[in-house]
């Protein structure tokens, strides 16, 4: 099912470079670059280590300590593969081993044919497909399969009281904390169900209070090895019987040592950032800055309706029913599986928290759709009456068509779940062209959401990436990217020699930030306090006048694709608002219409939007203005930018361009036609006393900043 994606666009020439598919997720890009780094730093070549510190500089985040990265960087040493087509299979390889746990969670519960139908299903169940998908390098290829193993060591934990289940239960919970650091709270819920079924069911069992105490050892928040030299000698420990009279005493260490190691914290810090959520956040000292959240963004953050929430889990609304009821049936004949209940609950979060989560609720969902058809199956042989093969035939039968049945769904989402790479291959040219004109120090101004890609192909630092998206770091792209030309590039000079000032100022004073808890401000309050103003909208009106700005480090470069116009609007919410209080300012208009139709005196943009041909002027909805400018651009034989401007009623504050080679007409209010990015990308009108371009292309264009 993962190759069909595989097959459609084997042929598709803008999602492949150098001859290799591109990946299909954003994030997927961090990793990929730490891998590339530690791969230039372990090379056999005499010269590696002057080469990687080339390679990986300082502040540029290159994830290098991560799981994903290293895992990667391993399997691309011994593999004969390239690196492109390993991060490109790698989900299909790792994200299907949870087919392994899931059968042997069925071995335990002895109902085999229950685990192949579960482990059929879940493995390529909507949202779980979606994750791990070739070309969705990201860390989900192993997040639900590392929580299923858990869950499988817990399940046999439990049954065999066997001392082995211990040892791979602790072992479980580093692995995946190494994998993924934000497993805390589902760790957390699975030894809040171990206490509690060995306080009511197991009170006189020594093996449960072991099973609690080296779980929260593995879980403590300190370094991975010395939880794994703790845990190995707990496990000796517990293997010798004349240790046992101290069992409660190593429980207690174990809970003090998880607290004490701030093992709730980051519970917490989930919950606030999924659930407790603002639009707007406060800085609570300094001057009180307010900033747009990120996550009101992030549409997996999101909430969703109940058909999305059930389609993801089940493939349709009918078979999640079904695997509702199946699951509780479950529950109640086989009460073991109630273990499971912290990824059914952490799946369910997801109708609150956003559709991410519906990814753990399908492999428990997938043990109730199969446990619903075993049981069926079952049911109508002793109806019938047969029995031996011709009984074992027909329930195999019944048992196929069903899964069939509930597979069909899942398939045909796979089908028409046509997703496009990142970039196109068009873009990466452009990235790869940056690479070799920039210096790896200099900064590129781009939105959050091109940032691990641009670090990845063009190995330049970014002020903003999918990690690093804040609302305080966000501020300062989103004002260089939607307002006018001298504000924005005073701006950029400002937020990266700031950026690179407190990343100096951190390495230096580490030791006292933490010991005196120093506060660090956000780049924008401190720029407003160097500059003498205690109102951070004065400050930015100053960036009109002539004030100086830091001495420049480092150049930068600004890229702005073309793609951007699908989220100028949501570019714009970071930096519209006043600051001072968080009150979010009017909205600028900005409309984009592809599907258009032109009948000869009108064109119609969308839906009660329409442009008289004639006169020019502008209907939308009831209302009929004037524009102040038509605007058409086109590109020549030699992909040279050209622009046709009738300016008609000044008076007016809306604007029409027409990019003929896009097939793209936007509708702009006169502040959003100035911004740098309508006048950079899509017009290149540059000031040539600020910006000088560097790539031009129709997909994506690069200045570089010259103050």
């Amino acid at each position: 099912m993962r190759l069909i994606w595989v097959y459609q666009f084997a042929d598709y020439a803008p999602f492949h470079y150098n001859g290799q598919f591109m990946i299909n997720t954003n994030d997927g890009y961090i990793w990929a670059e730490g891998a590339r780094d530690l791969l230039s730093g372990t090379d056999t070549n005499p010269d590696a280590k002057e080469y990687f510190d080339k390679f990986h500089q300082f502040n540029d985040l290159s994830p290098v300590t991560s799981a994903a990265s290293q895992l990667t960087a391993f399997f691309a040493k011994i593999l004969p593969f390239s690196f492109e087509t390993i991060i490109f299979y790698l989900p299909v390889v790792l994200g299907s081993l949870v087919v392994v746990p899931i059968i042997l969670i069925a071995k335990d519960l002895k109902n085999l044919e229950m685990g192949f139908i579960a482990a059929l299903f879940a493995s390529i169940a909507w949202s779980y497909y979606n994750r791990t998908m070739a070309g969705y390098y990201d860390t989900d290829m192993l997040n639900i399969v590392l929580p299923v193993f858990l869950l499988w060591s817990i399940i046999w934990a439990i049954d065999t009281k066997k001392d082995i289940f211990l040892l791979i239960t602790a072992i479980d919970i580093l692995i995946y904390r190494w994998w993924y650091p934000q497993s805390y709270s589902l760790e957390f819920s699975f030894f809040g169900l171990i206490l509690a079924y060995t306080l009511i069911f197991d009170r006189k069992s020594g093996y449960s209070y072991k099973l609690l105490a080296i779980m929260m050892l593995a879980m403590m928040n300190i370094d991975g090895f010395i939880r794994l030299g703790i845990v190995l000698a707990v496990f000796y420990t517990f293997k010798q019987e004349k240790y046992d009279k101290y069992l409660f005493y190593i429980l207690g260490a174990a809970v003090i040592g998880f607290l004490f190691s701030g093992g709730l914290e980051p519970i917490w810090l989930q919950l606030k950032g999924y659930v407790f959520r603002n639009n707007v956040s406060s800085e609570t000292k300094g001057l009180g800055l307010h900033f747009f959240t990120v996550m009101q963004t992030v549409r997996e953050a999101g909430k969703i309706p109940f058909e999305t929430f059930a389609n993801r889990i089940s493939g349709s609304e009918t078979v999640f029913v079904l695997s509702l009821f199946g699951y509780i049936y479950l529950l109640y004949k086989k009460p073991i599986m109630l273990f499971s209940l912290p990824l059914a609950g952490l799946g369910f979060l997801a109708y609150v928290g956003g559709l991410r989560f519906t990814i753990y609720a399908v492999p428990v969902l997938a043990f109730g759709i199969a446990f619903i058809i075993t049981e069926i199956a079952q049911k109508f042989i002793e109806q019938i009456g047969v029995q031996g093969a011709q009984a074992n035939r027909i329930r195999f039968l019944l048992m196929t068509i069903l899964t069939l049945g509930i597979l069909y769904p899942n398939y045909k989402h796979i089908e028409a779940y046509k997703v496009p790479t990142v970039f196109t291959a068009d873009e990466v040219k452009v990235l790869d062209e940056l690479g070799k004109k920039a210096n790896r120090n200099d900064y590129v101004v781009s939105w959050w959401d091109y940032g691990y890609p641009i670090r990845f192909y063009a190995d330049v630092k970014t002020l903003v990436d999918g990690g690093k998206h804040s609302g305080s770091v966000n501020f300062p792209v989103s004002f260089m990217l939607t307002q006018p030309q001298v504000e924005a590039a005073k701006m950029a000079r400002l937020d990266v020699e700031y950026t690179e000032k407190t990343y100096t100022f951190q390495k230096e004073h580490k030791k006292e930030i933490q010991d005196k808890n120093l506060t660090i401000f956000s780049n924008i309050e401190q720029m407003t306090k160097d500059y003498g103003f205690t109102n951070t909208n004065e400050f930015l009106k100053s960036l009109n006048s002539d004030i100086k700005l830091p001495k420049k480090t480092r150049d930068v470069y600004f890229y702005l694709p073309f793609r951007m116009v699908n989220i100028y609007p949501t570019v714009t919410l970071f930096s519209n608002l006043n600051l001072m209080n968080g009150a979010q300012k009017k909205q600028p208009f900005f409309f984009v219409s592809r599907n258009f139709r032109d009948d000869g005196k009108r064109i119609q943009l969308g839906a009660n939007i329409f442009l008289d041909k004639r006169n020019l002027m502008l209907t939308l909805g009831n209302k009929t203005v004037p524009i102040r400018r038509f605007v058409r651009t086109y590109y020549d034989k030699s992909m040279h930018l050209h622009k046709d401007v009738q300016l008609v009623n000044f008076t007016s504050d809306i604007n029409v361009i027409y990019m003929s080679n896009y097939n793209t007409f936007l509708i702009v209010d006169e502040n959003t036609y100035n911004s740098t990015y309508i006048q950079l990308m899509v017009l290149e009108n540059y000031d040539k006393s600020l910006f000088e371009p560097v790539i031009l292309s129709p997909s994506a264009k690069v200045y570089k900043l010259k103050i």
